[in-house]
């Protein structure tokens, strides 16, 4: 179930999609996916992030098929006074405190925190958001940005971000493409919502 956190008033809503399908050991014990989701909501939230609400988490099949075991996944809402640039290098200190390695694109991993969307803002420009939004999946596997992208040009495709989305945010509007979470949501396949059950 949703959880509200706090109803601090910031100056920017982001979004934030939460994932983890390795243990993190922490002070000599093993803490599995579930347990590492429910410390990062804690571990995103400082005197320039409040956590406004989150959602229940959802077990989800690793993408692309047999990269890993299953995934935990779940989104926050949260209001920031940091740029996105500075929420990113935030967002990618927390995943370093979980031993987060980057190694390999889309390789299992103790926490993943992406930022889905920052007030809106299209990033770095139209014209590079929508390159992105149509690379080809084979390109997708070997390619990435060098500079901040948002939205997140893969939401639209994602059971695992917009069914956690569309709970606690339903009325959210994708910034380029102009529907709710909730129209992105049922928009999705069959096989793009298989497998994915709340916890």
């Amino acid at each position: 179930m949703s959880q509200v956190i706090s109803s601090h008033k910031s100056d920017t809503k982001s979004m934030i999609a939460l994932g983890s399908n390795v243990a993190h050991l922490t002070k000599g014990e093993a803490r599995g996916s579930i347990d590492i989701v429910k410390d990062a909501f804690s571990a995103i939230a400082t005197d320039m992030v409040t956590v406004l609400a989150h959602s229940s988490l959802y077990r989800t099949p690793c993408i692309p098929d047999g990269a890993g075991p299953d995934y935990v996944n779940a989104v926050a809402m949260i209001e920031t006074r940091l740029g996105a640039g500075e929420l990113l290098e935030h967002l990618h200190a927390v995943e370093r405190r979980f031993d987060r390695e980057r190694a390999n694109r889309w390789a299992a991993r103790t926490l993943d925190l992406d930022l889905l969307d920052h007030g809106g803002s299209v990033m770095p420009g139209l014209e590079t958001w929508w390159y992105w939004h149509d690379l080809p999946f084979e390109q997708q596997k070997t390619l990435f940005p060098d500079e901040i992208l948002l939205p997140h040009p893969r939401i639209q495709d994602r059971g695992f971000v917009l069914v956690p989305l569309a709970e606690i945010a339903p009325d959210w509007r994708h910034p380029v493409l102009g529907r709710s979470a909730a129209q992105l949501c049922a928009a999705l396949t069959d096989a793009q919502l298989s497998g994915i059950s709340r916890i």
